[in-house]
């Protein structure tokens, strides 16, 4: 079984999130994708679902967070780590402090929108309750360019 916290390893796990972000381009979505991992184990998978789902909260992280809390049977996810292929938003880095998600990896930065420091630090707020640690740039240049061809398609 592979443990979640091993640089190894979170390469393996960004590839996890990368095949799901790889549906979501193939279902005409955002490429993200997201997957949570509880001893080793993926316990919660997501890709955006925006269009799909006409939900402006079903974003990857959101998606992966509701199935691992269905897996696990509980809104507390405080022994689990999620890998997603860019970092999240403020909705989704404020979900990840209620669940108490206690290890965030993700490939690309987003200076526009990235809740984990590029444009805001939600994850590791002082005022927040809860704090959450961040390794960033984990296969980036793939991450990046999926979405880059997601965008280059739209144009």
């Amino acid at each position: 079984m592979l443990q979640a916290q091993s640089p190894d390893n979170d390469e393996l796990w960004i590839e996890e999130a990368l095949r799901a972000a790889r549906r979501a381009l193939d279902a005409g979505e955002v490429p993200v994708g997201a997957v949570i991992v509880h001893h080793g184990k993926v316990v919660g998978r997501g890709f955006n679902r925006n269009f799909l789902d006409s939900d402006p909260t079903a974003h990857a992280e959101v998606v992966a967070l509701r199935e691992a809390g269905a897996a696990i049977g509980n809104h507390r996810l405080s022994d689990c780590e999620l890998f997603a292929t860019i970092e999240p938003c403020a909705m989704c880095a404020g979900a990840m402090v209620h669940a108490r998600i206690r290890r965030l990896v993700y490939g690309a930065d987003d200076p526009k929108a990235g809740a984990a420091g590029s444009a805001l630090h939600v994850l590791n707020h002082p005022a927040l309750n809860h704090r959450i640690e961040v390794r960033s740039g984990v296969l980036a240049g793939r991450c990046a360019e999926i979405l880059q061809e997601f965008f280059r398609s739209r144009r």
